[in-house]
Protein backbone atom coordinates (compact mmCIF):
# COMPACT_ATOMS: atom_id res chain seq x y z
CA UNK A 1 0.00 0.00 0.00
CA UNK A 2 2.85 2.40 0.87
CA UNK A 3 4.60 1.87 -2.47
CA UNK A 4 1.30 2.29 -4.31
CA UNK A 5 0.81 5.65 -2.60
CA UNK A 6 4.39 6.65 -3.47
CA UNK A 7 3.81 5.72 -7.09
CA UNK A 8 0.62 7.76 -7.21
CA UNK A 9 2.44 10.66 -5.54
CA UNK A 10 5.00 10.57 -8.36
CA UNK A 11 2.14 10.47 -10.88
CA UNK A 12 0.60 13.47 -9.12
CA UNK A 13 3.92 15.31 -9.23
CA UNK A 14 4.26 14.60 -12.95
CA UNK A 15 0.67 15.67 -13.68
CA UNK A 16 1.03 18.75 -11.50
CA UNK A 17 4.24 19.88 -13.22
CA UNK A 18 2.66 19.45 -16.65
CA UNK A 19 -0.27 21.57 -15.45
CA UNK A 20 2.29 24.10 -14.25
CA UNK A 21 3.75 24.46 -17.75
CA UNK A 22 0.28 25.39 -19.00
CA UNK A 23 -0.77 27.46 -16.01
CA UNK A 24 2.52 29.39 -15.96
CA UNK A 25 1.96 30.69 -19.48
CA UNK A 26 -1.70 31.36 -18.78
CA UNK A 27 -1.01 33.30 -15.60
CA UNK A 28 1.81 35.28 -17.26
CA UNK A 29 -0.42 36.32 -20.16
CA UNK A 30 -3.34 37.22 -17.90
CA UNK A 31 -1.28 38.80 -15.13
CA UNK A 32 1.01 40.87 -17.36
CA UNK A 33 -1.09 41.52 -20.47
CA UNK A 34 -4.51 41.55 -18.72
CA UNK A 35 -5.72 39.18 -21.44
CA UNK A 36 -8.09 36.23 -20.99
CA UNK A 37 -6.95 33.62 -23.50
CA UNK A 38 -9.35 30.69 -23.76
CA UNK A 39 -7.32 29.46 -26.75
CA UNK A 40 -4.29 28.76 -24.55
CA UNK A 41 -5.14 25.05 -24.70
CA UNK A 42 -5.16 25.25 -28.50
CA UNK A 43 -1.46 26.21 -28.40
CA UNK A 44 -0.89 23.06 -26.33
CA UNK A 45 -2.69 21.04 -29.02
CA UNK A 46 -0.76 22.74 -31.83
CA UNK A 47 2.54 22.03 -30.08
CA UNK A 48 1.63 18.36 -29.70
CA UNK A 49 0.62 18.00 -33.37
CA UNK A 50 3.76 19.78 -34.54
CA UNK A 51 5.89 17.49 -32.37
CA UNK A 52 4.13 14.45 -33.87
CA UNK A 53 4.66 15.79 -37.41
CA UNK A 54 8.34 16.55 -36.81
CA UNK A 55 8.78 13.13 -35.19
CA UNK A 56 7.33 11.39 -38.25
CA UNK A 57 9.62 13.46 -40.44
CA UNK A 58 12.85 13.13 -38.42
CA UNK A 59 12.28 9.85 -36.55
CA UNK A 60 13.91 11.31 -33.44
CA UNK A 61 12.08 12.59 -30.37
CA UNK A 62 14.29 15.34 -28.97
CA UNK A 63 14.88 17.25 -32.27
CA UNK A 64 11.12 17.03 -32.88
CA UNK A 65 10.50 18.43 -29.38
CA UNK A 66 12.88 21.35 -29.98
CA UNK A 67 11.42 22.21 -33.39
CA UNK A 68 7.84 22.02 -32.05
CA UNK A 69 8.68 24.48 -29.26
CA UNK A 70 10.30 26.94 -31.69
CA UNK A 71 7.47 26.65 -34.24
CA UNK A 72 4.74 27.10 -31.62
CA UNK A 73 6.53 30.12 -30.16
CA UNK A 74 6.64 31.67 -33.65
CA UNK A 75 2.92 30.96 -34.08
CA UNK A 76 2.42 32.70 -30.73
CA UNK A 77 4.32 35.76 -31.97
CA UNK A 78 2.16 35.94 -35.11
CA UNK A 79 -1.07 35.53 -33.12
CA UNK A 80 -0.03 38.17 -30.60
CA UNK A 81 0.80 40.73 -33.28
CA UNK A 82 -2.20 40.06 -35.52
CA UNK A 83 -4.94 39.32 -32.98
CA UNK A 84 -4.13 39.54 -29.30
CA UNK A 85 -2.56 42.99 -29.48
CA UNK A 86 -5.93 44.29 -30.72
CA UNK A 87 -7.82 42.37 -28.03
CA UNK A 88 -5.84 43.93 -25.18
CA UNK A 89 -7.78 47.16 -25.23
CA UNK A 90 -11.15 45.41 -25.37
CA UNK A 91 -13.37 44.16 -22.56
CA UNK A 92 -12.82 40.74 -21.02
CA UNK A 93 -16.09 39.56 -22.55
CA UNK A 94 -14.83 40.45 -26.03
CA UNK A 95 -11.58 38.60 -25.29
CA UNK A 96 -13.50 35.51 -24.18
CA UNK A 97 -15.67 35.49 -27.31
CA UNK A 98 -12.75 36.09 -29.67
CA UNK A 99 -10.49 33.45 -28.13
CA UNK A 100 -13.35 30.93 -28.02
CA UNK A 101 -13.77 31.48 -31.75
CA UNK A 102 -10.04 30.89 -32.11
CA UNK A 103 -10.46 27.48 -30.43
CA UNK A 104 -12.96 26.45 -33.12
CA UNK A 105 -10.72 27.79 -35.88
CA UNK A 106 -7.67 25.97 -34.48
CA UNK A 107 -9.54 22.65 -34.21
CA UNK A 108 -10.81 22.82 -37.79
CA UNK A 109 -7.41 23.92 -39.12
CA UNK A 110 -5.72 20.97 -37.40
CA UNK A 111 -8.33 18.63 -38.92
CA UNK A 112 -7.64 20.01 -42.40
CA UNK A 113 -3.86 19.70 -42.07
CA UNK A 114 -3.41 16.51 -40.04
CA UNK A 115 -6.78 14.77 -40.35
CA UNK A 116 -9.23 13.75 -37.64
CA UNK A 117 -7.39 10.60 -36.52
CA UNK A 118 -5.18 10.76 -33.40
CA UNK A 119 -1.40 10.75 -33.87
CA UNK A 120 1.25 9.14 -31.69
CA UNK A 121 4.74 10.29 -30.79
CA UNK A 122 7.29 7.54 -30.23
CA UNK A 123 8.96 7.44 -26.83
CA UNK A 124 12.78 7.60 -26.80
CA UNK A 125 14.11 4.02 -26.64
CA UNK A 126 16.52 4.88 -23.85
CA UNK A 127 13.64 6.07 -21.67
CA UNK A 128 11.08 3.38 -22.48
CA UNK A 129 11.89 1.14 -19.51
CA UNK A 130 11.35 1.45 -15.75
CA UNK A 131 13.80 2.73 -13.15
CA UNK A 132 14.19 0.86 -9.87
CA UNK A 133 13.60 3.40 -7.10
CA UNK A 134 13.29 0.92 -4.22
CA UNK A 135 15.02 -2.44 -4.55
CA UNK A 136 12.58 -5.08 -5.83
CA UNK A 137 9.66 -2.97 -4.58
CA UNK A 138 9.10 0.22 -6.55
CA UNK A 139 9.69 0.69 -10.27
CA UNK A 140 8.77 3.87 -12.09
CA UNK A 141 8.87 4.67 -15.83
CA UNK A 142 12.04 6.51 -16.81
CA UNK A 143 10.16 8.76 -19.23
CA UNK A 144 7.82 10.00 -16.50
CA UNK A 145 10.87 10.80 -14.36
CA UNK A 146 12.18 12.85 -17.29
CA UNK A 147 8.91 14.81 -17.36
CA UNK A 148 9.23 15.50 -13.63
CA UNK A 149 12.84 16.64 -14.06
CA UNK A 150 11.94 18.93 -16.98
CA UNK A 151 9.03 20.42 -15.03
CA UNK A 152 11.26 21.17 -12.02
CA UNK A 153 13.96 22.73 -14.22
CA UNK A 154 11.39 24.93 -15.97
CA UNK A 155 9.89 25.99 -12.63
CA UNK A 156 13.32 27.07 -11.34
CA UNK A 157 14.11 28.76 -14.66
CA UNK A 158 10.88 30.75 -14.62
CA UNK A 159 11.47 31.82 -11.02
CA UNK A 160 14.95 33.08 -11.94
CA UNK A 161 13.64 34.77 -15.10
CA UNK A 162 10.83 36.63 -13.35
CA UNK A 163 12.62 37.52 -10.10
CA UNK A 164 16.34 37.72 -10.88
CA UNK A 165 16.73 39.15 -14.40
CA UNK A 166 16.26 42.49 -16.10
CA UNK A 167 13.58 41.04 -18.37
CA UNK A 168 11.74 39.82 -15.28
CA UNK A 169 11.95 43.31 -13.80
CA UNK A 170 10.41 44.71 -16.99
CA UNK A 171 7.70 42.04 -16.88
CA UNK A 172 6.81 42.94 -13.28
CA UNK A 173 6.82 46.63 -14.11
CA UNK A 174 4.62 46.07 -17.17
CA UNK A 175 2.17 44.06 -15.10
CA UNK A 176 2.02 46.63 -12.32
CA UNK A 177 1.81 49.85 -14.38
CA UNK A 178 2.44 49.54 -18.13
CA UNK A 179 2.05 53.30 -18.77
CA UNK A 180 4.68 54.22 -16.18
CA UNK A 181 6.96 51.43 -17.38
CA UNK A 182 6.73 52.80 -20.93
CA UNK A 183 7.58 56.30 -19.67
CA UNK A 184 10.66 54.82 -17.96
CA UNK A 185 11.85 53.36 -21.26
CA UNK A 186 10.46 49.81 -21.22
CA UNK A 187 9.33 48.74 -24.70
CA UNK A 188 5.94 47.35 -23.69
CA UNK A 189 4.77 45.90 -27.01
CA UNK A 190 7.89 43.76 -27.66
CA UNK A 191 7.76 42.73 -24.00
CA UNK A 192 4.16 41.53 -24.36
CA UNK A 193 5.13 39.66 -27.55
CA UNK A 194 7.93 37.91 -25.65
CA UNK A 195 5.57 36.98 -22.81
CA UNK A 196 3.01 35.50 -25.20
CA UNK A 197 5.69 33.60 -27.14
CA UNK A 198 7.05 32.22 -23.86
CA UNK A 199 3.57 31.03 -22.88
CA UNK A 200 3.15 29.37 -26.29
CA UNK A 201 6.54 27.66 -25.97
CA UNK A 202 5.60 26.27 -22.55
CA UNK A 203 2.35 24.93 -24.04
CA UNK A 204 4.30 23.20 -26.81
CA UNK A 205 6.72 21.72 -24.29
CA UNK A 206 3.83 20.24 -22.28
CA UNK A 207 2.03 18.95 -25.39
CA UNK A 208 5.14 17.36 -26.88
CA UNK A 209 6.21 15.73 -23.60
CA UNK A 210 2.75 14.24 -23.05
CA UNK A 211 2.50 13.08 -26.67
CA UNK A 212 4.15 9.66 -26.05
CA UNK A 213 1.78 9.05 -23.12
CA UNK A 214 -1.48 10.34 -24.62
CA UNK A 215 -3.00 10.26 -28.08
CA UNK A 216 -2.43 13.56 -29.88
CA UNK A 217 -5.96 14.38 -30.95
CA UNK A 218 -8.12 17.29 -32.11
CA UNK A 219 -9.68 19.10 -29.15
CA UNK A 220 -7.14 17.86 -26.59
CA UNK A 221 -6.54 21.44 -25.49
CA UNK A 222 -10.06 21.96 -24.13
CA UNK A 223 -9.81 19.10 -21.63
CA UNK A 224 -6.64 20.49 -20.07
CA UNK A 225 -7.78 24.14 -20.05
CA UNK A 226 -10.23 23.81 -17.13
CA UNK A 227 -7.62 22.32 -14.72
CA UNK A 228 -5.19 25.05 -15.82
CA UNK A 229 -7.72 27.77 -14.96
CA UNK A 230 -8.43 26.05 -11.63
CA UNK A 231 -4.71 26.16 -10.91
CA UNK A 232 -4.32 29.91 -11.46
CA UNK A 233 -7.48 30.66 -9.47
CA UNK A 234 -6.20 28.59 -6.55
CA UNK A 235 -2.62 29.88 -6.73
CA UNK A 236 -3.28 33.50 -7.62
CA UNK A 237 -3.40 35.23 -10.99
CA UNK A 238 0.00 36.47 -12.15
CA UNK A 239 1.95 34.53 -9.50
CA UNK A 240 4.58 31.94 -10.55
CA UNK A 241 4.76 30.58 -7.02
CA UNK A 242 0.97 30.36 -6.91
CA UNK A 243 0.88 28.54 -10.26
CA UNK A 244 3.41 25.98 -9.01
CA UNK A 245 1.69 25.37 -5.66
CA UNK A 246 -1.75 25.27 -7.27
CA UNK A 247 -0.55 22.81 -9.91
CA UNK A 248 0.94 20.47 -7.32
CA UNK A 249 -2.20 20.63 -5.18
CA UNK A 250 -4.44 19.78 -8.14
CA UNK A 251 -2.08 17.02 -9.27
CA UNK A 252 -1.91 15.38 -5.85
CA UNK A 253 -5.65 15.60 -5.21
CA UNK A 254 -6.38 14.09 -8.61
CA UNK A 255 -4.01 11.13 -8.14
CA UNK A 256 -3.28 10.41 -4.47
CA UNK A 257 -6.72 11.67 -3.45
CA UNK A 258 -8.36 9.42 -6.03
CA UNK A 259 -6.46 6.39 -4.69
CA UNK A 260 -7.22 7.08 -1.02
CA UNK A 261 -10.87 7.85 -1.70
CA UNK A 262 -11.28 4.64 -3.67
CA UNK A 263 -9.72 2.56 -0.89
CA UNK A 264 -11.80 4.33 1.74
CA UNK A 265 -15.04 3.84 -0.17
CA UNK A 266 -14.34 0.11 -0.50
CA UNK A 267 -14.91 -0.12 3.25
CA UNK A 268 -18.54 0.96 2.86
CA UNK A 269 -19.55 0.07 -0.74
CA UNK A 270 -18.66 -2.63 -3.25
CA UNK A 271 -15.47 -2.42 -5.33
CA UNK A 272 -17.02 -1.38 -8.65
CA UNK A 273 -18.99 1.45 -7.03
CA UNK A 274 -15.88 2.63 -5.17
CA UNK A 275 -13.86 2.59 -8.41
CA UNK A 276 -16.48 4.83 -10.00
CA UNK A 277 -17.05 7.19 -7.09
CA UNK A 278 -13.37 7.66 -6.17
CA UNK A 279 -12.28 9.55 -9.31
CA UNK A 280 -15.52 11.54 -9.34
CA UNK A 281 -15.07 12.69 -5.75
CA UNK A 282 -11.41 13.53 -6.39
CA UNK A 283 -12.44 15.81 -9.27
CA UNK A 284 -15.09 17.37 -7.04
CA UNK A 285 -12.48 18.01 -4.34
CA UNK A 286 -10.43 20.08 -6.80
CA UNK A 287 -13.49 22.17 -7.64
CA UNK A 288 -14.40 22.50 -3.95
CA UNK A 289 -10.86 23.67 -3.20
CA UNK A 290 -11.17 26.34 -5.88
CA UNK A 291 -14.54 27.46 -4.47
CA UNK A 292 -13.10 27.60 -0.96
CA UNK A 293 -10.16 29.72 -2.14
CA UNK A 294 -12.50 32.08 -3.99
CA UNK A 295 -14.66 32.44 -0.85
CA UNK A 296 -11.99 32.80 1.83
CA UNK A 297 -9.06 34.21 -0.18
CA UNK A 298 -10.33 35.48 -3.54
CA UNK A 299 -6.91 36.82 -4.57
CA UNK A 300 -5.48 33.28 -4.44
CA UNK A 301 -3.13 31.49 -2.04
CA UNK A 302 -0.06 33.39 -3.31
CA UNK A 303 -1.24 36.56 -5.03
CA UNK A 304 1.18 38.45 -7.25
CA UNK A 305 2.71 41.48 -5.56
CA UNK A 306 1.97 44.87 -7.02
Amino acid sequence: MLYLILEQALNGLQYGLMLFLLAAGLTLVFGIMDLINLAHGSLYMIGAFLAAAFYQWLGSFFPALFLAIIATALIGVILERLLYRRLQGMSHLSQVLATFALILIANETIKIIFGAQPLMIGMPASLSGPVELVTDELYYPAYRLLIIAVGLVVAVGLYVLVNRTRIGMWMRAGASNPQMAAVMGVRIKPLFTFVFALGAALCALAGALLGPLLAVSVGMGESILIPAFEVIVIGGIGSMRGALVGSLLVGMIDTVGRLLLTFGLKLVVDGSTAATLGPTLASMMVSLLMVAVLFFRPQGLFPARG
